[in-house]
């Protein structure tokens, strides 16, 4: 080989391009070209924020899910979490209203509430899991019918309204806007942020990969493992408490059948992202695509009549079984090698 040839070859490494890393990105322009296509109306300013601050429930809740399943677990109470917080969150401000009145502290104090509660949840979902020495997923199945049932029993079986008062002083959260973007957008965007850092570029992180890829090896490795894992949990739990503050201001009430289904996108999301359901690896920015991809075809679902909305979570629930095979059949090619 010529001293020419070597040095192309080994140039080539730099410059090449990481489709599997690009694909939710091209997934998601086809998807807007999709759009585009169907309705003229899809790419019009209003539907466009429409589908981005639809995305930031779900974003939000999937940047902690990715922490969750990079570390080799799951949770599938997160939209019965949510549920119960913006139940528990309603139920406070309203009793608040009599002594404090609707104003801005009677809301903050909902917010802190929504905060302790998420993180305490996700505490729980983290330590009953690594100290019981009970599987993820039995652990957060069980506490999904905790949470959904307490706010079942909040709300007697109907539905808990927030005081008309305190809707007006709270709306903003979510309707508002900073420099024509959408505030549920803007938290988006800094929770992706500070997830991407925490995941790539801190110690955490790379525990996080570890203990995902082999928790024994990490273990041996003088990892921390129950420590680590517990705190991907919390981190789940305060994700789904931020979302919840931006969620309670859009419609003001919560019931039985707040976030029916939430789980199944957050982790849709996570999947179509690129993060490996089985652990080990984890990507933010493809998390954040996979939620806004989601939103996207839930949308164009609204804007045609070929297929009924009501398949939104049969098409959600075929997305994570085709890519959950397409990851597994990566793994293999690469356990060959």
């Amino acid at each position: 080989m010529s001293s020419l040839e070597r040095r192309e070859a080994s140039a080539s490494p730099r410059f090449s391009i990481d489709f599997k890393a690009l694909g939710p990105f091209m997934a998601l322009v086809v998807l807007f070209v999709l759009g585009t296509a169907i309705n003229d109306a899809f790419l019009s300013g209003g539907n466009l924020s429409n589908i981005f601050t639809r995305a930031a429930f779900i974003g939000i809740i999937a940047v902690g899910a990715t922490f969750v399943i990079t570390a080799g677990g799951i949770d599938l109470s997160v939209g019965s979490m949510a549920a119960f917080i913006s139940g528990a969150m309603i139920v406070v401000m309203n009793t608040l209203v009599e002594t404090l009145g609707p104003g801005l502290e009677t809301v903050l104090i909902g917010i802190v509430l929504s905060i302790i509660l998420g993180i305490g949840a996700g505490a729980v979902n983290g330590l009953v899991s690594t100290k019981g020495k009970i599987e993820a997923f039995i652990v957060t199945l069980g506490t999904m019918g905790i949470y959904r049932s307490l706010v079942t029993y909040m709300a007697d079986g109907g539905t808990l309204s927030l005081d008309f008062e305190v809707r007006g002083t709270y709306r903003p959260v979510y309707y508002g806007e900073l420099l024509g973007i959408p505030v549920p957008v803007l938290v988006f965007l800094a929770v992706a942020v500070a997830g991407y850092v925490l995941l790539n570029m801190t110690p955490f992180g790379r525990k996080c990969f570890a203990i995902g890829s082999n928790e024994q090896v990490a273990r041996y490795s003088a990892i921390h493992v129950d420590r680590v894992k517990t705190m991907t949990y919390v981190i789940q739990g305060l994700c789904v408490s931020i979302a919840t503050i931006i969620y309670v201001p859009r419609l003001g009430s919560a019931s039985s059948s707040t976030g029916v289904l939430w789980e199944l996108e957050a982790i849709a999301a996570v999947i179509i992202g690129g993060t490996m359901l089985k652990g080990g690896y984890g990507r933010i920015w493809g998390t954040v695509v996979g939620a806004i991809m989601l939103t996207t075809i839930g949308n164009i679902l609204n804007l045609t009549d070929a297929i009924s909305n009501y398949l939104n979570g049969a098409v959600q629930g075929l997305i994570i079984i085709v890519a959950v095979f397409l990851q597994r059949g990566d793994w293999r090619r690469k356990k060959s090698k």
